[in-house]
C-alpha cells in the first residue's frame, strides 16, 4: 500500500513534468506580442472556457473562503458556488463574450488599459487604468500561496518557503516558454484536476460523516452563533442572509471587471466557440465553486482545538482539518487539486500584469521589434512571481497584517474601478472619459479607506451607511461595484463626450455584415435547390 507522501510526490512529479513539456512545446506559439499574449486570437472553446474558470477559482477559494463561508452559513454557502456559476460565470460569457471579443478586435487592443485608452482615447486612462493593476493585482497574486503550507503539512512536513518556491519556478517556466498559449493548455489540464479532485473530496467528506443525510442531521444540532434559529446551518438561507448576498456579489459580480478574467474573452476564436464556451464554463463553475462551497458547509462538523490559535478561529485550517485523516489517494488529489488551482491563477494574473506593465507603460511609445517587447514581458513575469513569493513569504512569517488586508481589498479596487467602465464601453455610446476616471478614482477611493481602516490608521463609525460600506473589505467591494454602475451614466450625460465620428467607428464592429459558412447560420433557401 502506497503512503501519503509517496502517492504525492508520485503525482507532483508527473504534475511538474507535463506543465514544464506544455511550456516548451508551445514556444512557436509565443514569438510575438500577439501570440505570446492572446494566443494569436484562435484559441477554442473549452480551452478559453477552463481558461476563464482556473483563473477564477484558486486555492483561496478552496482552502480560504470555503471553510470561512462554510463556517458562517453551514450549507447556505453553496448560494455562493450557484452565485459564481450564473453571475460569475454564466452572464459575463453572454453580457461581455462576444461584444469584447469584437470590440478588441476592431481597435487593436490586448489589454484592458489598452482598452480604456483607446475605447476613450485618452492617453491618461490607460496609465491611471495600469497603475491599478499594476498595485492591486500584486497582493492579490501573493494571497494565492495561502493555505498551501499546511495542506501540504497532511501528506509531508516541509517548509512554507520550499512551496513558495516550487509554485513559482514551474509556474515561472511554463508561462515564460509558453505565453498564453502554454497557460490555456495548462489551464485545461489543472482544471479536469480541480473537477475530478473536487467529486472524489465531496463524496469522501460525506462518506467519513456516515453520508449526506447523517452529515446534515449532524450539523442540524449545532447551534449558531448569536441566533435563536433552530438548524440554522442547514436552512435555506444560513444565519446571516444579508451577508451571504453580499458575498454571493462580490465573488460573482466582481468577474465582470477583472482583467485577467475578461482578457480571456480577447482571444477567443470565433462565434460557435463564445457560445460553446458559456456553456463549459458555467458547468465547470457548478461542479468546482460549487463543490467547494458544499464541501464547507460541513465545517462545522469538524470544530476541533486545532482550528484555533490563542483563541482565534484559524479559517485556513478548516478545510485541511476535513482531509487530516482521509485515504492516501484523497490527500494526493486533494494536494495536487489546490497546486492546481493556484498555478492556474497564478499564471493567468502574471500574464495579465507583465504584458499590462510592458505594453501600456514601459514600451508604450517605443518602436520596439516585437521580439524584444516579448523579451520585456518575460522579465517582468520574472519581476512579479518573484514580488508575489516575497510578499506571501513576509505575510506568513512575520504576520504582516498590512500585507494581509491589501489582499483583501485587491479584488474590490480592481472590479469597483473597471467593471462599470468596461460594461458601458462595450454598450453604451455616449459614455464619457470623465466618467470612467470617476469610476478609477471612486474605485480606489473607497477602497483605500478600507485598507487603512483595517490596519488601524484611522476611525470610522460602526453604525449607519458608512457603517455598513466600511464593514469588511466585501461590504466596501460590492458597495463600489454596484456605485461605479449608477455613476458613470451619470457622470456621462454631463460630461463632454467623444467625437461621434470616432466612437461610430469602433462601435461598427457590432453592426458589420459578414458572410460565414452555413454550419454557422441558417440560411434561406435558393429556388433551384426548391425546384
Amino acid at each position: 500500500m502506497f503512503t501519503k507522501e509517496v502517492l504525492t510526490v508520485t503525482f507532483l512529479l508527473v504534475f511538474f513534468a507535463v506543465m514544464i513539456f506544455i511550456g516548451l512545446r508551445c514556444r512557436r506559439h509565443a514569438t510575438d506580442v500577439n501570440g505570446f499574449v492572446l494566443g494569436g486570437r484562435s484559441v477554442g472553446p473549452w480551452l478559453t472556457a477552463f481558461a476563464f474558470g482556473t483563473s477564477y477559482f484558486s486555492a483561496v477559494i478552496f482552502v480560504g473562503y470555503a471553510g470561512q463561508f462554510g463556517w458562517n452559513f453551514g450549507l447556505a454557502s453553496t448560494w455562493i458556488g450557484l452565485g459564481n456559476a450564473f453571475i460569475g460565470s454564466l452572464l459575463p460569457w453572454v453580457i461581455l463574450g462576444r461584444r469584447t471579443r469584437l470590440m478588441t478586435q476592431q481597435i487593436n487592443s490586448k489589454t484592458m488599459p489598452d482598452f480604456f485608452g483607446k475605447r476613450f482615447n485618452s492617453p491618461t486612462l490607460k496609465i491611471l487604468s495600469s497603475v491599478i493593476v499594476f498595485i492591486f493585482l500584486i497582493p492579490y497574486t501573493a494571497s494565492l500561496y495561502n493555505g498551501l503550507s499546511s495542506l501540504f503539512n497532511i501528506a509531508f512536513d516541509i517548509p512554507y518557503v520550499a512551496v513558495i518556491i516550487a509554485m513559482s519556478v514551474f509556474t515561472g517556466i511554463y508561462v515564460i516558454f509558453g505565453g498564453y498559449m502554454a497557460t490555456a493548455i495548462n489551464d485545461f489540464i489543472q482544471g479536469i484536476i480541480m473537477l475530478v479532485g473536487i467529486v472524489c473530496v465531496v463524496a469522501a467528506v460525506l462518506n467519513a460523516n456516515g453520508g449526506f443525510s447523517e452529515a446534515v442531521i449532524g450539523l442540524s444540532k449545532i447551534p449558531a452563533e448569536n441566533s435563536s434559529m433552530n438548524g440554522a446551518f442547514t436552512s435555506f438561507f444560513g444565519p446571516q442572509p444579508v451577508f451571504l448576498v453580499v458575498v454571493v456579489l462580490l465573488t460573482s459580480l466582481g468577474t465582470w471587471g477583472l482583467p485577467q478574467m475578461v482578457g480571456k474573452f480577447y482571444s477567443i476564436t470565433n462565434e460557435e466557440a463564445v457560445k460553446k464556451g458559456t456553456i463549459i464554463s458555467t458547468v465547470f463553475a457548478l461542479i468546482v465553486a460549487g463543490g467547494c462551497y458544499f464541501l464547507g458547509g460541513f465545517a462545522r462538523l469538524y470544530n476541533t482545538e486545532s482550528l484555533y490559535s490563542d483563541g482565534k478561529l484559524l479559517f485556513d485550517r478548516i478545510i485541511p482539518s476535513m482531509l487530516a485523516n482521509m485515504p492516501a489517494l484523497i490527500v494526493a488529489i486533494v494536494i495536487v487539486l489546490v497546486l492546481s488551482a493556484s498555478m492556474s491563477t497564478l499564471s493567468s494574473l502574471v500574464l495579465t500584469s507583465s504584458s499590462t506593465i510592458t505594453l501600456d507603460v514601459v514600451m508604450a511609445k517605443k518602436d520596439a521589434s516585437e521580439k524584444k517587447k516579448v523579451l520585456v514581458m518575460r522579465l517582468f513575469i520574472v519581476f512579479f512571481i518573484v514580488i508575489s513569493a516575497i510578499l506571501a513569504y513576509l505575510k506568513d512569517t512575520y504576520n504582516f497584517s498590512m500585507i494581509a488586508q491589501m489582499m483583501g481589498v485587491s479584488w474590490g479596487a480592481l472590479a469597483g474601478s473597471f467593471l462599470a467602465p468596461f460594461l458601458y464601453g462595450l454598450y453604451w455610446k455616449r459614455t464619457t472619459p470623465a466618467a470612467v476616471a470617476v469610476s478609477f478614482v471612486q474605485g480606489v477611493a473607497f477602497t483605500t479607506v478600507m485598507f487603512l481602516k483595517s490596519i488601524g490608521v484611522i476611525a470610522l463609525p460602526e453604525t449607519g451607511v458608512i457603517g455598513f460600506v466600511f464593514k469588511t473589505s466585501l461590504h466596501c467591494g460590492v458597495f463600489t461595484m454596484l456605485l461605479g454602475l449608477v455613476l458613470v451614466p451619470i457622470v456621462s450625460l454631463f460630461t463632454r463626450k467623444l467625437d461621434e465620428k470616432y466612437v461610430d467607428g469602433m462601435f461598427e464592429c457590432y453592426s458589420r455584415t459578414v458572410s460565414v459558412n452555413a454550419r454557422y447560420a441558417i440560411g434561406e433557401e435558393t429556388k433551384e435547390s426548391e425546384e
